[in-house]
Parts: structure tokens; C-alpha cells; sequence
């Protein structure tokens, strides 16, 4: 039937008040609710309770509009996962200034590019990222060192938030960049509150007792929501690491700090199933749920990492116009392979090229719709237009939906190959490549002969300690694969380009 989809189950229902400050209900909510003691942060090997960030974020607020800076301007933040990162994000919010996170791999000419595209009125960057930056930074730049300490510590703290509209700009997010210039997406002061009531809180059963441990970073939308802005609505306690972990450094973070939640992208869990004997040398055993979002979790890789830690990976889709995940899995419910159902509260179409519903099972193009949408795109009137069409916002995913209202990812618009007129998505060639117990990581893409006809061309990445030859993954495919979807050729790599936030770039393995 032409746009049957499954009747989503009912949502919590939200009310914010007009006057509403994001900062005011996430941070000083816990002062009010007796949470002031519990511990918000473990930040290497310090221990921040709810009161003492709070107590930062006021005095940050205080201290910015001592520099005579205004509601709704933009400041930039260039700094690694830690308190500071929190109370520069919060306390911004909080004056009514508008905090604008960017990857901390920026270089010079990026951030010139930020700057003049936000009209940012100050940079607030980490030390050790100075040196790269230096040719950008403006004179109004300041390093968060010892002299930004004796700044804040003589600050008269803000003690009541800004009287925010709850449809006021509270921060930005960049888009990652991959088809073109990052797009400014505009945040509102209550985008936050749908994406803990409707996913984190009711969906991971997020509690104060919980511990999390997010490898994705707080500049990006998942990680804001990961390790800030989720475990704060409930007073559960974040681990924050500086540096960008490797995996085995996730290993050893878990078993010393013993997080209950486990946060990271598809790519990280290939690497920590690639460490020799890991369940053996480390123990995970705290774990109740690990997470994956920003790319679709290979079926495979879940059930190698299902049985060899006994841990659940619930995987999902969201995107930073959205702010964190609008489908996912459940726990005790995953089906393999799929995003799972829709997050109480969103809605979906799957539309052809001509925007209409596709037939119940056919692929089409994925359009979300739900609260914590962006507000538009700054400064890009048409891609606004585009990307964000009345309640919709056009994901550029394109998806499949099954009987059980499981939904199937399926490539995004640009990913997919029409071979022999027939279309062919890169995640099922992908997910059949990585099945094979050698192949660590892998990404599909389209190619051309001499003729000008498209074909499939696999680049793979084989795990340590093991080994594979083309020949014996074509092999591997001719049972699972009709003979148009299998690759036509296969190259080995050591790595796989991908964006600062673990995403595979395609398009620059479609280069020549």
C-alpha cells in the first residue's frame, strides 16, 4: 500500500514555558532538585560535582558580560572535551550569547572561513591548539590558560539566566561539510529538552545512576548530547577525555572508570573488535548498552560484538539539522542491520523524486519531522529551502521500511549506484563485505569502464592479524550477492578517509 508506515507510539508531552532558558533547565535544575552533590563530571582524575559546574557556568556568564558581550551574539569554542568546554557552552547560554562548538581539527583558513560566515564576536580556544590557529586568530581571541582562570575567579557570577524566549537562537552546529562549505544550523533554547525526553530519557533509560563515556566529541551534535547536555537532565555523571581515544584506549577507560552507557560511531567498534583478545584483557562488564549513531551499524558488527562482550549495541540515525537521534533501536528489540523504529514523537515519510510516498518496501528518500529541528541554515537562504521544507526536514538519506516498521538504511542520495538500471545500495554490498571474518571495514562506491557503464568498486580494510586475497571476497559474495551488486573490483587500504567525526567520505573514494 502507498505510504503505509507504522502509527508511532505516543510521545511525552512537553510544555515550556515562553520565557525559557536551555542553560537555566539543564544546569541549575539539579541545584533546585538537591543534585548539587552528585557528580556531573570525572575529568582525568578529578571529580566535579553538579554544584561546582554550576557555580562555572555563573561565574562564565558573569565573566563574558564583563567583555561586553550580548544576547545573540556568537562566540566560537575550540576546545577538547572538558569542564571548561561545559561551562563556555552553558554559561553562554545562559547570558543569552550564542555558543558556536567547532571540531578541534579546524585549521587556519577553516576558521577564517567560521568567522566571517557567524560574524562570531570572540574565539575561545585550548592552548595546545593555538600555534595551528594563530594566523586566523583575531585579536579578540582568548586562551583558555591560567589568565582566563584569574579572569573567572574575579568575575561577579550571573546568577539568574537570561530571560531567553524558548524560540530564541541558544547555539549553533556546523554541518559537517561533505558536500560542500559546513552550514551554520540554528539551534533553539528548547531543541535540547525533545531530544532527552523523547530519546535519551525514555529510550536508553537514562537515570541519575547512570555513568557515560561518549569516544564521540562534544563538537559534534551525538557527543553534545552524549556526554552534556542528555546526562545532565537526569544528573547522571559524564566521563570526559581530552584526546580522541583510540580503541584500546576505550578499552582501558572502561574498565577504569566503569561507565554503564558506552557511546561511538560504526568505525570505532571495527576497531575494538580488531584488538587481539580484547574480551579477554579487558572487562566491560559494566556496560549495560552501547550506542552507535552516525553512520548505519553493519549487522555484522554487531553480532561480533554482541557475542564477544555480551553487550548490546543499539544503533540509530540522526543528524546535527535534527540535534541527536529521531530513529534508533531498543533494547531486547534490535534487528541487526536496521535504524530501527521511530522515536516516539518524530514522524517520517519515504518519498520518490517526485516527493511522493514510495510503495510499503521500496527506497526512497527519508524526510524527518519533529521539534528539535533546526531553525533554518544561517546565511544559506536556498539551502535552507532545500533542506527544510515546512515541518519536513529532507534528511538526503535514502531508506527502505520493512512490514515491522523497522527502517533500513540504504545509502545517502549521492552513494547510491544504478547498475544495469537497477539500483544497488552500498550498505547492503558493504554489510555482505564486512561478514567475512578478515574485513575489519569497508566502503562501496560507483565506478566506470571504458564503455561509461557503472559497476560497483569495493575499497576494504582487513583487521589486524588477519588476512584476505580479492579473489577469496568475490568468493565470499556469490552466495549472498546477485551477480550486478557484487563488486567488479577490490582494493585494499589501510584506512578509509573519513570526516572529523568518523564518517566515511565516499566521494573521495569515487575520485580517479
Amino acid at each position: 500500500m502507498p505510504g503505509l508506515r507504522s502509527s508511532p507510539p505516543a510521545a511525552v508531552d512537553i510544555r515550556l514555558p515562553e520565557r525559557f532558558n536551555a542553560a537555566d533547565f539543564f544546569v541549575d535544575s539539579n541545584i533546585r532538585e538537591g543534585r548539587g552533590a552528585r557528580t556531573a563530571f570525572l575529568y582525568q582524575g578529578q571529580a566535579f560535582s553538579y554544584q561546582r559546574v554550576s557555580d562555572q557556568v555563573a561565574r562564565t556568564a558573569g565573566a563574558l558580560r564583563e567583555m561586553d558581550l550580548w544576547p545573540e551574539q556568537r562566540v566560537l569554542l575550540i576546545l577538547p572535551d572538558s569542564p571548561e568546554f561545559a561551562a563556555l557552552f552553558f554559561g553562554a547560554i545562559k547570558a543569552g550569547i550564542v555558543p558556536v562548538p567547532l571540531h578541534t581539527l579546524v585549521g587556519a583558513d577553516d576558521l577564517r572561513y567560521y568567522l566571517e560566515d557567524s560574524g562570531a564576536k570572540c574565539v575561545f580556544v585550548h592552548p595546545m591548539f593555538v600555534d595551528r590557529l594563530r594566523p586566523a586568530l583575531p585579536a579578540s581571541a582568548v586562551v583558555i590558560d591560567e589568565a582566563w582562570e584569574r579572569k573567572l575567579a574575579l568575575a561577579q557570577p550571573l546568577l539568574a539566566a537570561a530571560p531567553t524566549h524558548r524560540d530564541d537562537m541558544a547555539f549553533w552546529l556546523y554541518t559537517s561539510g561533505s558536500t560542500g562549505r559546513p552550514k551554520g544550523a540554528v539551534h533553539l533554547q528548547r531543541d535540547m529538552v525533545y531530544s532527552t525526553d523523547w530519546y535519551a530519557v525514555p529510550v536508553q533509560s537514562l537515570t541519575a545512576e547512570d555513568r557515560i563515556f561518549s569516544a564521540s566529541k562534544m563538537f559534534f551534535a551525538y557527543g553534545l548530547g552524549n556526554s552534556l547536555y542528555c546526562p545532565f537532565r537526569v544528573g547522571a555523571c559524564s566521563v570526559l577525555v581530552p584526546e580522541r581515544p583510540g580503541p584500546e584506549r576505550c578499552l582501558e577507560i572502561i574498565q577504569q572508570e566503569r561507565p554503564t552507557l558506552f557511546f561511538a560511531v560504526p568505525t570505532l567498534y571495527a576497531a575494538i573488535l580488531s584488538v587481539p583478545e580484547a574480551e579477554k584483557r579487558y572487562d566491560l562488564s559494566s556496560l549495560r548498552l552501547a550506542i552507535s549513531a552516525g553512520e548505519a551499524l553493519p549487522a555484522e558488527l554487531y553480532r561480533r560484538f554482541r557475542d564477544r562482550f555480551g553487550v548490546e549495541i543499539l544503533d540509530g540515525i540522526g543528524s546535527t539539522e535534527m540535534l541527536h537521534v529521531f530513529i534508533t533501536n531498543r533494547a531486547g528489540e534490535v534487528r541487526p542491520g536496521s535504524s530501527g523504529h521511530l522515536v516516539p514523537g518524530y514522524r517520517a515519510r519515504i518519498v520518490d523524486e517526485n516527493d511522493g510516498d514510495v510503495q510499503h518496501g521500496e527506497i526512497g528518500n527519508l524526510w524527518i519531522s519533529g521539534p528539535s529541528a533546526a531553525a533554518f541554515y544561517w546565511r544559506k537562504a536556498e539551502q535552507t529551502r532545500r533542506t527544510m521544507r515546512g515541518e519536513w526536514l529532507v534528511t538526503g538519506d535514502k531508506y527502505r521500511q520493512d512490514e515491522d516498521g523497522f527502517y533500513w538504511y540504504c545509502g545517502r542520495d549521492d552513494d547510491m549506484l544504478k547498475v544495469g538500471a537497477q539500483w544497488v545500495s552500498p550498505m547492503e554490498v558493504e554489510a555482505a563485505l564486512i561478514a567475512h571474518p578478515s574485513v575489519q571495514e569497508c566502503a562501496v562506491v560507483a565506478a566506470s569502464d571504458a564503455q561509461g557503464l557503472t559497476f560497483p568498486r569495493a575499497f576494504v580494510v582487513v583487521r589486524q592479524g588477519g588476512s584476505a586475497t580479492a579473489e577469496e571476497l568475490l568468493a565470499s559474495l556469490h552466495d549472498t550477492l546477485p551477480r550486478f551488486k557484487t563488486p567488479r573490483e577490490i582494493h585494499f587500504v589501510d584506512e578509509l578517509p573519513k570526516t572529523p567525526t568518523g564518517k566515511i567520505q565516499r566521494f573521495k573514494l569515487r575520485s580517479p
